[in-house]
């Protein structure tokens, strides 16, 4: 890479024995002066990939940004270079100029300058975002059918649910609130990845909500829906949702009884739970050792080893009422 180094001083230090930088940081600037090279070769094999995969046909199949002005809503798959900035390690609008640099251009057509692809953005309301939803679930498919992107998949695959925090700067950022962590705007979404025994995970599904919301608010729905877009992705064997106690209510494990899936989910202590588990006989509890240790929820001791047993467990079906007007509850047994 080529480029010239601009500093406003030309102080060199003498009689040094090492090698030492002679500028303050403040006073260095870097600039990119050959229109020949490119910083960023490595988004060609990206964005060929995100070819093959459809992504720029998925974007103008799903999103539709009907009644926008100043033309935001016009040729949105063009602003699919918004996916090459983040891969090139934009982090916001002003830094996509990173793909209008050297040769650029010439290496990709539709490149959007910043000031369009803020505009596009910000036309986005909350039914716009479940079309991108959408998109990214289709194009994952396809992704996970071009690429080893789950290996092992078709064995066992783990869905994992779980909400997070990001801070952000900005009175005008959209979604920001303060909230659980005093003096701090965050944003409070839910999160949905799919890994395997072999593979890393990836981003399943992910839901904004307000910051005090609930975790189980709208987890019934989020949880079918990262379900099945992991059967989209191929996970076509033994799928696990694991998950804590915030989201251990009916829906979740109705959704998951839907899809055929299986759950690993943390319930709280009640009255009910703690009798069932004083109630296991001793020689039931089998040791069990951990790969590494894991940190006590409450005190945040790290455990090495610990006791499970297994019980049996009940679902209740509620059937249609009887003739004489009672409904009645048939208990079957269940894992």
């Amino acid at each position: 890479m080529m480029g010239v180094l601009e500093a406003s001083s030309t102080h060199d230090r003498q009689g040094t024995s090492e090698m030492q930088v002679s500028h303050t940081p403040a006073a260095v600037s870097a600039a990119f002066d050959d229109p020949n090279l490119v910083a960023h070769a490595g988004l060609v094999p990206v964005m060929r990939l995100a070819e093959r995969c459809g992504l720029s046909g998925l974007v103008t199949q799903k999103v539709k940004l009907t009644g926008t002005t100043n033309g935001a809503g016009a040729a949105a798959d063009a602003k699919v270079s918004i996916v090459a900035g983040m891969a090139a390690g934009a982090d916001s609008i002003d830094d996509l100029h990173i793909l209008r640099h050297g040769v650029m251009p010439i290496l990709f057509r539709g490149v959007r300058a910043p000031s369009t692809v803020g505009t596009f953005l910000r036309a986005f309301t909350h039914g716009h975002a479940l079309q991108l939803h959408a998109v990214h679930r289709g194009f994952l498919g396809q992704l996970a059918a071009h690429a080893p992107l789950l290996p092992g998949s078709g064995e066992k695959a783990f869905i994992d649910v779980d909400s997070t925090h990001k801070r952000v700067y900005g009175r005008a950022k959209q979604g920001a609130e303060y909230g659980r962590f005093k003096g701090m705007r965050t944003l409070h979404p839910l999160l949905a990845t799919i890994c395997t025994p072999h593979a890393r995970p990836v981003i399943a599904t992910v839901r904004m909500r307000r910051v005090e919301a609930a975790d189980s608010r709208g987890a019934p729905k989020f949880v079918s829906e990262a379900l099945a877009t992991a059967v989209e992705a191929g996970c076509t064997g033994t799928r696990i949702l694991r998950a804590d106690s915030q989201f251990y209510n009916a829906g979740v494990i109705s959704a998951c009884c839907r899809a055929g899936a299986h759950f690993s989910i943390t319930c709280g202590m009640n009255p009910s739970i703690k009798r069932a588990v004083l109630a296991i006989p001793d020689q039931a509890w089998q040791q069990i050792t951990y790969p590494t240790a894991v940190p006590d929820p409450a005190t945040g001791e790290l455990i090495p080893d610990a006791e499970v047993a297994e019980i049996p467990a009940y679902r209740v079906r509620q059937p249609h009422e009887s003739g004489a007007g009672h409904r009645a509850a048939d208990r079957a047994p269940g894992p």
